[in-house]
Order: structure tokens, then C-alpha cells, then sequence
């Protein structure tokens, strides 16, 4: 949905790349060999389905190999092409290297509308696209790791890694091939929920620097903001959810493919999910008020706005009128550069792409190396964990009746205390760590250079400086 003198979603990346260098100190040698994607393949393959051949267009673009395997998800869509795939391969590098997960940029691509074909139609096209991905070690633990993208989830990562394993029957670590497989297939607790529970950590380290919320006109706490989502898929589903149900924040819009709901007094997010999985579309919903035009409601006031779907959805047609005081980007590339230049003139803060939905990555990562592990996160010292606990409750009562203190704990810190950790409260607590971190990279970056005006320069900034050393390292 390109606009007159709007530039693709490639060039919008390269821009922003461009902008970040024009301040760094690379030689143009090293700055090129960032920049350029490294290789794309190509495969148009044949699936015979309904008595016929059908033929299937799909990429899988490396665009950095500076860490080892590269890693970015597939999508199925029909808006799949060359240029798309390039630039979010590039993406994932600059989003590998900020959030420091050991990995190159990838991504991967087939141009199909999966609502076209039955369940087992699309099983034998995955797996005719993994056959043919994975014959060129596009699929493989140690090359090349895939993920769910748009249009894909665990059913397709379950049929991918099915594929590899009848491939190469002899692979101990076969599993670590894709990320974000069912749990029963090698997958691993709150990966479906990884990027929107990224988006609500990334938020609430933003509301921890005030001068960060400062440059944003905000003030206080999550509780209470008025937030608008474009998309409620997995992200922003997810974000959404938890935003206002462990957050206190209003989810005052809902932006879906067949329009928008309104509530100023915010809605229950999973009553409008279940709503539009029973009826294929938010109209009729009883939690809020039905808009037609849904994208009309982008430009609703609100103090957070979270763009959780589509590239380009905010560009040169509308970003005049964008009135969130904070944009955080849950999808890739929702904001065009040069409606990225108008927000930024406006006052607008932008949390990045290439930060906000890191969250996905950074649980793969977790997944991979459970998967090379082949055992999962807490089995070893969660009981343990526990026992210790309940060694320092015990001592503390004993104490407490021998010298006949009265001493009572306060209800409910016992089960919270002798809970040991398991798989969940540890991927959970390392993706705040990862958000935290990177976060603070960003802010420091942001704040200390007077030649850096926003968030998302630094956010470039911070990764391309990573992954330079990479090669730099590597005797480049």
C-alpha cells in the first residue's frame, strides 16, 4: 500500500539504516557488507492438489551470517515477495545483534493465502517447501533456524520439523531445526505468548525512565492509559491482554480486517477474541462501538498506540494526524520513513520494531537451547529450589515458637515463597531480563549523543555497532 513519493518497506529500511551510519564511524567497506543481504533463494515447487499441479513461489533470504545459525520466521501471505523478504531478514539481524541472541538475520517466505486449502492441503505444501528448503541447508540447527511469521504457527513448525527429522534420521539435535514447535514436538512454555509479552516488558521499562516518558508528554503509570491495537493476532492478542489485565491499561480500540471496536471505557480483550473467532470479524461485537472504516480509528486520541499487524499502516496519508503521544511497534515495520520523519517532527515517540517485538526471537533462542540441551529450563533445580525455601520458612517458625514470638507469615507469602521456578516463570523472567537490557542500550545510546534524535537510531545504532564487531572480529 505504497503512497506517491512513499518509499517501499526495503527502502524504509535502508533508509533508517542510513541514517543511523551517516552518524556511526564504519569504514564504507564494512558499512556495505552490513547492509547487503547475502543471499536470497528462490523456489517455485509443485504440489499436486484437487486432481492437478499447483505451483508455490517461496524465499528463504539470509541476509547476515556474522553469528551462526540465522534465524527469522516464514510467512505464509499472499503479499510475500523478494523485497519484503529481504528487508525483514535484515531486520532480524539488527534485532538478533540488539537484544543480543547468538544469531544472524533471516526470513523466509511462500506466497499462498493459507484460508485457500484444507488443513491437510496445507501440510503437504509445508512440507514440500521444507523438503525443498531444507535440501540446500536452508533448515538446519547449526545454519539456518526458521520460526512462525504471519500466517504460520505451531501446526506448520510441528509438519517443518517432522520434515527434517525423515531427512536426517541421524540428527541428535534435529528439534533445534525450527523454533516455536508445540510444547509435545520439542517446544517450550510461553513461546506462543513470547512477542506480546515482549511488547508489555518493553513498555514497562519505558515507564521506568522519566525522562524517557517525559520526551513522550506522559507521566505516572500504565494503570489507567488509553491504548489502541491494530491487529489482535498473536501479538497483538496477547499484548493487549496482558496490558490490561496485569496493567490497569484501557484497551479503548481494536482494529481487525473487517473494521474496529470502540470503547472509551476500554474492552475484555479475550471476550473480542473469542468474539472474532466464533464470527470471523469484530462486527456485532457487543464490547464496543463498530467503526467501518477501521482505519480511522489509528487516528482516535489515545496515549498508546500499538501497530500489531501489517508494514505501512501508518504512512504519508495518515501520520499528519496519528495523536498517540507513544507509538510502540509490536508488528514489523508498521510505520513507513516518511511517516517516521513526519511523527518524529510532531513530537511523537516511536519504540522501534527492531526492539519492541523482539520477544518472539529472544524465547526461540530459549527454545533452541532447550532443544540442544535436551532438557527443559528448571527440571534439575526447581525442587531443590524448593526444599531450600522451605528449610528457612521452618527455621523461621520453629524460632517463633520456642521463644514464643507469636510470629505468623502473611497469608499467601508461603505458597509464593516455596514455589520453585518452572520452565514458564524462567523463560518469562529471562525475556524481561533480555527487554531490560537492550532497553537501557537503546536509552543510553539516545540519551548520550547529541547527533541522535529518536529511539529507533539508536536501536540501529546499538545493533549495527554488534554485529560490525562480529565481523571485525572475525578478521573482516
Amino acid at each position: 500500500m505504497a503512497f506517491k513519493g512513499e518509499p517501499s518497506f526495503r527502502q524504509s529500511v535502508d533508509l533508517m539504516f542510513n541514517r543511523a551510519v551517516g552518524v556511526m564511524d564504519l569504514s564504507p567497506g564494512l558499512e556495505e557488507k552490513i547492509r547487503v543481504c547475502n543471499s536470497t533463494y528462490t523456489v517455485r515447487f509443485g504440489v499436486r492438489l484437487r486432481g492437478a499441479i499447483h505451483t508455490f513461489t517461496g524465499y528463504r533470504s539470509v541476509h547476515s551470517e556474522h553469528m551462526e545459525p540465522v534465524k527469522g520466521g516464514i510467512r505464509f501471505a499472499t503479499s510475500v515477495n523478494q523485497d519484503e523478504v529481504e528487508a525483514l531478514a535484515a531486520l532480524m539481524t539488527y534485532k538478533c545483534a540488539l537484544v543480543e541472541t547468538p544469531f544472524g538475520g533471516s526470513k523466509g517466505g511462500l506466497c499462498i493465502d493459507p484460508r485457500e486449502w484444507e488443513e491437510h492441503e496445507m501440510e503437504l505444501i509445508t512440507r514440500r517447501f521444507a523438503y525443498e528448503l531444507i535440501k540446500r541447508d536452508l533448515i538446519n540447527p547449526a545454519q539456518n533456524v526458521p520460526a512462525p511469521d504471519m500466517g504460520t504457527g505451531e501446526r506448520e513448525m510441528a509438519w517443518i520439523v517432522d520434515q527434517y527429522k525423515r531427512m536426517n534420521t541421524t540428527d541428535i539435535n534435529g528439534a533445534a531445526c525450527v523454533t516455536g514447535k508445540p510444547l509435545n514436538a520439542g517446544g517450550i512454555a510461553g513461546r506462543v505468548e513470547a512477542t506480546g509479552r515482549g511488547v508489555q516488558y518493553a513498555l514497562r521499562e519505558f515507564f521506568r525512565h522519566p525522562k524517557d516518558m517525559e520526551a513522550a508528554g506522559m507521566s505516572g503509570k500504565l494503570d489507567g492509559k488509553r491504548v489502541i491495537v491494530q491487529g489482535l493476532g498473536n501479538v497483538g492478542y496477547h499484548a493487549a491482554l496482558f496490558l490490561s489485565t496485569e496493567d490497569g491499561a484501557l484497551i479503548t480500540g481494536i482494529l481487525e480486517r473487517d473494521g474496529a471496536l470502540v470503547n472509551d471505557k476500554g474492552m475484555n480483550v479475550q471476550a473480542v477474541r473469542d468474539w472474532i473467532a466464533a464470527n470471523g470479524g469484530v462486527k456485532g461485537c457487543p464490547e464496543g462501538t463498530y467503526v467501518e472504516d477501521g482505519a480511522k480509528v489509528l487516528e482516535e486520541p489515545c496515549d498508546i498506540l500499538v501497530p500489531a499487524a501489517m508494514e505501512g499502516v501508518i504512512n504519508l496519508s495518515n501520520a499528519e494526524n496519528i495523536k498517540a503521544s507513544l507509538i510502540i511497534e509490536a508488528a514489523n515495520g508498521p510505520v513507513t520513513a516518511g511517516a517516521d520523519e513526519i511523527l518524529r517532527n510532531k513530537g511523537t515517540l516511536i519504540i522501534p520494531d527492531m526492539y519492541a517485538n523482539a520477544g518472539g526471537v529472544t524465547v526461540s533462542y530459549f527454545e533452541w537451547v532447550k532443544n540442544l540441551s535436551h532438557i527443559r529450563f528448571g527440571r534439575m533445580q526447581r525442587r531443590q529450589e524448593e526444599s531450600r525455601h522451605q528449610l528457612l520458612i521452618d527455621e523461621l517458625e520453629r524460632l517463633s515458637s520456642d521463644k514464643g514470638l507469636g510470629w505468623t507469615l502473611s497469608p499467601g507469602f508461603k505458597d509464593q515463597y516455596l514455589r520453585g521456578a518452572g520452565e514458564l516463570e524462567l523463560v518469562r523472567s529471562g525475556l524481561d531480563d533480555t527487554m531490560r537490557a537492550a532497553y537501557q542500550s537503546i536509552s543510553e545510546v539516545w540519551h548520550s549523543r547529541n547527533d541522535v534524535t529518536d529511539m529507533r537510531m539508536a536501536a540501529y545504532i546499538v545493533a549495527i555497532d554488534r554485529v560490525a564487531k562480529s565481523y571485525r572480529s572475525k578478521g573482516l
